[in-house]
């Protein structure tokens, strides 16, 4: 179809070139990106412990508020629950440093059993020949190796004499030596000191924290600033504190098994389990593996070995699919891929320590991104929520030709809406989008073919749900799950025994919304059958099979082709007498206006719809068809004034016509 002046217009407009401002700052964000990124590794001895503060900070926030609520005074809140924390952290340490010392004891006992086992599987390997086969082959790649040095070397070159080993002696003094042995002993615990102190103060001065964090970044907008916080706030502190409670609930019944089973140092690995359960992903399988590797040390067989492996896999299960979502739910805000990511960078960055806080680190940018326009890419990159709108992700894979995995996203919504919803909220805006990009000259006519062929795939992909929706009962819609929304489909009109045309008004995407509407239309047991926009033409409006049609629908996505549709519905109207005669108008989301009023009185309609579910309920109506209104002038304006008849004075009766008809002759 041409272009429009109208959209002529639009494409010239739509050509000026884009401001360079939004680029521009979006490079000075990733230059600071990488300025902060150096500065905290440079820095790690001191953003290492403000960042461990700043998280314990927030897991125990929501305790001191619980006991400020309960009339508890500040200074005791506070002072108790970093108490009762970081003694439960040293007591965790201990607890680890002592077990680890004993099974640095056990070890050598244990030998026996590694060896036999090692000496098992060299047999199975010996009865196949593998071993000797792969021992055989790595000599002759070394004699080979020899060989191919020694012709290399010239015969009368003398050979270089072996290198003299050299011992470096250091003298230490006394001093030295207390350095080298009490400053790495002193450094944990100044570290845990500092952020000891650091955790009181912040949960002392937090109001006043917040405030100053306000005034410095937000306090324009302090609306937006106040979202922020909550939200950081409420995120991490409630990922610590119900994923420690997790882990406890995991640690638990792991600890108490592998002490049924005879693993030595049970509690060891237990609490080690409990700890790197914080690691996304890899954390839990590092904690099964040395568990895994002393059962094989213990015990002569193999048993020991799968029911270890058998009980870290049940309660992994058990965590994963019960605990995790009956306590808090499994979503931080983080996409799979972003939490791998972010734990390598935070490893990389910080080591071990950064690796365990890589998550609700990443959840603070996140919310940062969520809030602050400069970052909002860090909310794209690693958020979970969808980038784009399902009708904008269903219109670019129409775009790219793409209706397979168009239809995966529809059924995804099908599971929970119905097949009226999924093309009133998500079809029509689609191909909305595309009409939108047609008029400002955006989409070749290539790509525009390629989108009505999409739709019209996606349509027949879902004609099974749609005859699944038409075999429900009765019984089923009263389905005690459903909602207003979810029952919207089957409160539509039975359209049993009712005859609809459904037809595109001007080009092919059209003809995918009347395909749309048809599909529809038959769930509610009505007879539509579905035409192109070709068939509207003057020489072919008699072949459309009007003959027991009760209503004829045009779709129009254009909100423009008000004279159009003027014409189409005269010339559907003369076609058959007593025809109802109604348009599908959707009115774009961002509230573009049509040339003139689109109402039904301007085109001569019986209605006029803006949605699939509007378009069936009118058009399973019972009301009658409006008459046809004949265009033109009156003939008493297409006769000259010398011919006109003068109209007869009121109230003379049968004289008055005859002398004037006497007086004409």
């Amino acid at each position: 179809m041409p272009i429009d002046n109208e959209d002529r217009v639009l494409a010239a407009g739509a050509s000026a070139p884009p401001a360079r401002g939004p680029a521009r700052s979006t490079l000075t964000t990733l230059v600071a990106m990488i300025g902060i990124t150096a500065v905290l590794s440079l820095g790690r001895e001191v953003f290492l412990p403000l960042a461990i503060a700043l998280l314990l900070t927030f897991a125990l926030a929501p305790i001191v508020s619980f006991l400020r609520r309960r009339g508890v005074p500040r200074v005791v809140a506070v002072v108790s629950t970093v108490a009762i924390a970081f003694v439960a952290i040293a007591l965790f340490s201990f607890v680890v440093a002592t077990q680890v010392a004993t099974l640095a004891q056990n070890l050598p006992t244990y030998q026996s059993n590694i060896l036999s086992k090692i000496h098992g599987l060299r047999e199975a390997g010996a009865g196949s020949g593998m071993i000797e086969r792969l021992s055989e082959a790595v000599q002759r790649i070394g004699i080979e190796l020899e060989k191919t040095t020694q012709a290399g070397t010239a015969p009368d070159m003398p050979k270089k004499p072996d290198p003299m080993p050299v011992e470096v002696v250091t003298h230490q003094g006394p001093l030295d030596i207390l350095k080298g042995v009490i400053l790495p002993l002193v450094s944990p615990f100044a570290t845990s000191g500092l952020v000891l102190v650091v955790v009181i103060f912040m949960l002392l001065e937090r109001e006043d924290l917040r405030d100053r964090f306000i005034r410095l970044v937000g306090y324009s907008d302090l609306n937006r600033t106040t979202a922020a916080l909550e939200d950081a706030g409420k995120r991490v502190g409630r990922y610590l504190l119900m994923q420690l409670v997790v882990n406890t609930l995991y640690a638990i019944p792991i600890t108490i098994g592998l002490w049924v089973l005879g693993i030595p140092n049970a509690l060891l690995w237990g609490l080690l389990a409990m700890v790197l359960r914080f690691v996304p992903y890899i954390g839990p399988a590092i904690g099964m593996l040395l568990p895994l590797f002393l059962a094989i040390a213990v015990a002569p067989g193999w048993s020991l070995l799968l029911w270890t492996a058998a009980l870290f896999l049940v309660m992994e299960f058990i965590s994963g699919n019960v605990l995790e979502p009956w306590l808090y739910g499994t979503n931080t805000g983080l996409s799979p891929l972003a939490i791998i990511v972010a734990a390598i960078f935070w490893t990389w960055l910080w080591g071990p320590l950064g690796l365990v806080m890589s998550t609700p680190l990443t959840v603070c940018l996140v919310v940062l991104g969520r809030y602050v326009p400069q970052f909002e890419f860090l909310d794209v990159m690693l958020g979970d929520e969808p980038v784009l709108e399902p009708h904008a992700r269903l219109y670019q894979r129409l775009l790219a030709g793409d209706p397979d995995e168009a239809t995966d996203h529809a059924e995804d919504f099908l599971q929970e809406g119905w097949l009226v919803d999924f093309y009133d909220q998500v079809g029509l805006p689609a191909l909305l989008l595309g009409e939108q990009d047609r008029q400002r000259g955006l989409i070749p006519e290539e790509q525009r073919q390629r989108l009505a062929q999409g739709a019209l795939a996606l349509v027949a992909n879902l004609e099974e749900i749609a005859q699944e929706e038409n075999e429900e009962d009765d019984e089923a819609a009263t389905d005690e799950a459903g909602t207003a929304d979810e029952t919207e489909a089957r409160e539509l009109p039975d359209g049993e025994g009712r005859r609809l045309l459904c037809v595109g008004g001007r080009d092919e995407v059209d003809d995918a919304v009347a395909a749309m509407l048809a599909q529809v239309l038959g769930v509610q047991d009505a007879e539509a059958f579905a035409a192109t926009h070709a068939d509207l033409a003057p020489r072919r409006v008699g072949e459309l099979g009007l003959a027991g049609v009760d209503t004829a629908i045009v779709a129009f996505l254009n909100p423009r082709s008000l004279a159009l549709a003027r014409h189409v519905v005269r010339r559907l109207k003369r076609a058959r007498k007593g025809l109802r005669v109604g348009l599908l108008v959707p009115v774009p989301a961002n509230g573009e206006a049509a040339e003139a009023p689109f109402t039904a009185d301007a085109v001569n309609a019986d209605f006029v719809a803006t949605g699939i579910a509007g378009a069936v309920i009118d058009g399973l109506s019972d009301a009658p068809p409006v008459p046809l209104r004949l265009p033109g002038r009156s003939i008493a304006k297409l006769r000259p004034a010398s011919r006109r008849r003068p109209a007869a004075a009121p109230g003379k009766g049968a004289k008055a016509k005859k002398g004037a008809a006497a007086k004409a002759r």
